[in-house]
This record gives C-alpha cells, sequence and structure tokens, in this order.
C-alpha cells in the first residue's frame, strides 16, 4: 500500500497524540484484581444474573432460555437461581413472545426476551413496529415500554439460512426504538447492565460469532479504557483515517489497523455501538482528525446503516474530508451459506482495498 500521499500530511504538521493504551487497568496496592477474564457469552449471562438480582420487576424468557440456558448458554443456570417464574422458556413463536412483552411492561414488569436468532425476528416485526415503538408515544408517556429485546445477530458460524441476518438498519429506521451491538465482554456487560435500566425499549444486537471471545472485564467501572455507557467510543487512536463498524466488524477493523500500521498507515478504529441514536458528535470529532473514513458492517450494501453513517460525516466534516466516505459492507444478495460465508462477509483484505482507494484518491 502506497504511503507516499501520508508523508506529505506529515511535513505539513498534520499530527495528534499517539496511541492509547487500550483497556490495560492498573489496580491498587493490597486491592482485589480490578478485571476478570471472560468471554462475552459469560459476560453476558453474568450481566443478566445481576438484573435479576437488582431488580424484582425484571423477567426473561424466550425459547430454551430457561432450563437449557439457551443456545448459546446465555442464560444459562439462571432459572436455577432465580427461579421459573422469572426466567422460562415459551412457545416457538417470535410474535407472541414480544406480544407477551408489550403486556408485561403494561403491567409494571421489566421484560427481557430473547429472540433466538437475528432472522427469527421477522414474525415479530409488527409487535416490535406497532405496539413496542408507539405504546409509549401513542399513550401521552401513560405507558412506557421498558423492553429490552436481546437478538444474537450477524454471522460468522457458519448457520443455515436465517441464522446469519443484520436487521440494524431495520430496526434504527423505526422511531421509538434504541438500538446497540457490543464488540467485546467488556461493552456486552456494561451496555447490557444499562439497556436493562432503560425506560426505552431497547433492541441489543449480540454479535453471536464473538460469543467464545474472552477480554477484560472490569464489572466495577465501565469507563475503563476511556468512554461512558452511551455514543461511540474510540478504540484506538489514530492519524490517517477512521475506521467505523460495530459488532464482529470491530474486532476485525482493529485486525487491519495494526496490519496497516506495519505500512506507517496509522488507522483510528471507531466502535459506534449505539446505532440509534447514533453518536454523530463523536463520528464528527475523528473524522475531522484524521480526515477520511470507511465504514465496515456486514449488512447489504444498499440502505444499510453505513449509508447513515457516510450522510452524518459528509454532513459535519465536508470541508475537511479528503476523499469520499467509503462503505466495506455484505453483498446485496440473502446471507450465503456457510461455505460462502467467508465471501460475504467483510474480510481483511476487502477492508485493506478500501483503505488504500481512499488514502489514493485525489480530486479531478
Amino acid at each position: 500500500m502506497s504511503n507516499s500521499i501520508l508523508e506529505s500530511e506529515s511535513a505539513s504538521g498534520n499530527n495528534t497524540a499517539d496511541n492509547t493504551a487500550g483497556d490495560t487497568i492498573t489496580n491498587p496496592a493490597g486491592s482485589e484484581p480490578a478485571t476478570t477474564v471472560m468471554s462475552m457469552q459469560q459476560a453476558l449471562n453474568r450481566a443478566l444474573d445481576e438484573v435479576l438480582a437488582e431488580n424484582p420487576k425484571a423477567v426473561i424468557f424466550g425459547e430454551d432460555c430457561g432450563r437449557l440456558g439457551g443456545v448459546f448458554r446465555i442464560t444459562d443456570g439462571l432459572q436455577a437461581r432465580h427461579g421459573a417464574q422469572r426466567v422460562f422458556d415459551t412457545p416457538l413463536a417470535e410474535s407472541g413472545i414480544l406480544g407477551m412483552s408489550v403486556g408485561l411492561a403494561m403491567a409494571g414488569f421489566h421484560p427481557i426476551p430473547e429472540v433466538q436468532f437475528d432472522g427469527f425476528a421477522y414474525p415479530a416485526i409488527n409487535q416490535m413496529v406497532c405496539q413496542i415503538a408507539r405504546m409509549n408515544y401513542r399513550s401521552r408517556g401513560t405507558m412506557p415500554m421498558p423492553i429490552t429485546l436481546r437478538v444474537p445477530s450477524f454471522g460468522g458460524i457458519r448457520a443455515p439460512e436465517h441464522h446469519g441476518e443484520s436487521l440494524e438498519a431495520l430496526f434504527a429506521h423505526v422511531p421509538g426504538l434504541k438500538v446497540v451491538s457490543p464488540s467485546n465482554p467488556h461493552e456486552a456487560y456494561h451496555l447490557l447492565k444499562y439497556a436493562a435500566t432503560r425506560p426505552d425499549p431497547v433492541i441489543f444486537m449480540e454479535p453471536k460469532s464473538r460469543y467464545w471471545q474472552k477480554g477484560e472485564v472490569d464489572a466495577a467501572r465501565h469507563d475503563a479504557g476511556g468512554g461512558s455507557t452511551t455514543g461511540a467510543k474510540v478504540m484506538r487512536e489514530g492519524r490517517h483515517l477512521t475506521l467505523i463498524a460495530w459488532g464482529a466488524m470491530v474486532a476485525r477493523c482493529l485486525q487491519v489497523a495494526e496490519l496497516a500500521a506495519e505500512d506507517g498507515i496509522d488507522i483510528e478504529v471507531l466502535d459506534l455501538r449505539w446505532l440509534k441514536p447514533i453518536d454523530a458528535e463523536a463520528l464528527a470529532a475523528s473524522v475531522r482528525k484524521t480526515r477520511r473514513a470507511v465504514v465496515v458492517h456486514e449488512a447489504p450494501l444498499t440502505s444499510g446503516l453505513g449509508a447513515e453513517v457516510a450522510q452524518l460525516i459528509t454532513q459535519s466534516c465536508f470541508d475537511t474530508l479528503r476523499a469520499p466516505v467509503e462503505r466495506i459492507t455484505g453483498f446485496d444478495v440473502p446471507y450465503p451459506s456457510g461455505d460462502l460465508e467467508d465471501e460475504y462477509i467483510p474480510n481483511i483484505d476487502r477492508i485493506l482495498f478500501g483503505i488504500q482507494r481512499v488514502l489514493e484518491y485525489k480530486r479531478g
């Protein structure tokens, strides 16, 4: 990858701060360890366990969520600890699961339903759009919908049809819904606990391909490594270009940034986290610094959430952009079977080629 353009910018004095140290946490002398290494599956399970312990109105339910602990074992052991009246199984009927959530929310509970796979959410869209998203508005604030819908999302596990969808643009388009997707165990733990305390309906999109990836979780502090529970988060500081992603693609973008650094290209990685509302200020701050942006997501290109992100960047940074915002995405086809998955999901090479196109762009 050519980096002559970067050399010329360095000579002009366009420099920023060095990279941050990531999520390393220092423990006070004689204190208990501040962090615990766990998988995202374990982090989500711990978060749900604590939510149930702290909120007697919280209830968890879905297909196989009770005795089995869910297909991915996210709710493993919760029924034994909190009882079958608070963690229970449902019939195979997503519209019924979400319809029951509406009734429970009206009765003062905080439902935390699970749709077993992303593609299974389609039969429940009517309940989500016509009831959950609108009830607070329809009732003039007398019937809030504190529902946290967990949706194992995106691809990467070589599953059959309807098991690898990316529905963030569909959910984000609906007024009244909030949408969030964690990228690592630390984020998963804190974002789920935060979502489960909101008075609004939150679609919690869990990147299922990252369930078994381990990382440090500081249960006491969400701001470990910088940031808060809301908005986007800079996962790696950089000077030459901003990679924007969410869910499983954040880890891939961090890999790309490390590879690009070997060629002297300093890339910033921004984890969008909240897909509705989008943190437009964080987008603008990062791209105004680097003056170039590439958005990466697994969903198809056309009308994907990357288009909204690109528009927000263009609107705020038009005067400083050195190149059009690039999008590296899935293709405009149904999500393929497992043997074609590697060709569909944005891989390291596709992202690097996108970065190269942006860096080498010349006006006129």
